[in-house]
């Protein structure tokens, strides 16, 4: 049976807090602690690099651009780079921190900013070294990327993350459903999880896409709900 994807918007933005974490907890726990919460000293958050990895749907993009929203709330200037980002700027010694996503993509353009933001972020000309966080769907040392920034990404924290299994989906879509004060039926779980893409992210953007077209509909979520929003959106 082929599963669909769907390129919809998330409702609200990535957070630590609405990431569950299932075998990802050390991951987690390791970026709550360089944001702050929870922080009881500032030794905790020396900047040594922090690289993560793992099949698409696990999460990376998710939780980089939670990082980076935390950062920005706290007043942070943070620079950002993914594969997106066509001319990305010089390093700035203003930033707190450098993000970078989806390593395995960048171009040789991009691959050249990258290491020069690691560079400049390790041994900046002032001030002290910032945080680097980079995350790519492989482990460094498969990366195809010029050797001088694939060694680096390997110097600090490595993490892999893990796809949830389906008993935890269920339970996040469960969560999630209830905090949108949305009842799933087992039945309308059992259709979302055999007919469209089984990762997070679009399970969550599904659930969103279904809330707001039943409370346009004033229907209550079905099977036959799903089957009228994609013959109508």
């Amino acid at each position: 049976m082929k599963q669909l994807a769907l390129d919809i918007g998330l409702a609200t933005g990535p957070s630590l807090s609405r990431f569950y974490e299932g075998s990802n907890a050390a991951v987690v726990q390791h970026l709550r602690t360089w944001v702050g919460e929870g922080l009881s000293s500032d030794a905790a958050r020396a900047p040594v690099p922090t690289y993560l990895w793992g099949v698409s749907g696990s999460g990376k993009s998710h939780l980089l651009k939670a990082v980076h929203a935390a950062l920005r709330e706290q007043g942070a200037e943070v620079g950002w780079m993914d594969a997106s980002t066509g001319f990305p700027p010089e390093f700035d010694e203003r930033w707190a921190a450098v993000i970078m996503d989806d390593v395995h993509l960048y171009t040789p353009m991009q691959q050249s900013r990258a290491f020069n933001w690691f560079v400049n972020a390790i041994a900046p000309t002032s001030g002290s070294p910032r945080w680097v966080l980079a995350a790519g769907d492989a482990p460094p040392a498969d990366l195809t990327l010029r050797d001088d920034l694939r060694s680096r990404l390997g110097w600090g924290h490595v993490f892999q993350l893990h796809l949830l299994d389906e008993p935890e989906r269920r339970a996040v879509l469960r969560q999630e459903a209830d905090a949108r004060g949305v009842f799933l039926s087992d039945d309308v779980m059992d259709y979302m999880l055999n007919r469209f893409s089984r990762d997070l992210g679009s399970l969550m953007q599904l659930l969103g896409m279904l809330d707001g077209f039943a409370l346009r509909n004033k229907r209550a979520i079905t099977i036959p709900l799903l089957k009228t929003m994609l013959e109508t959106e």
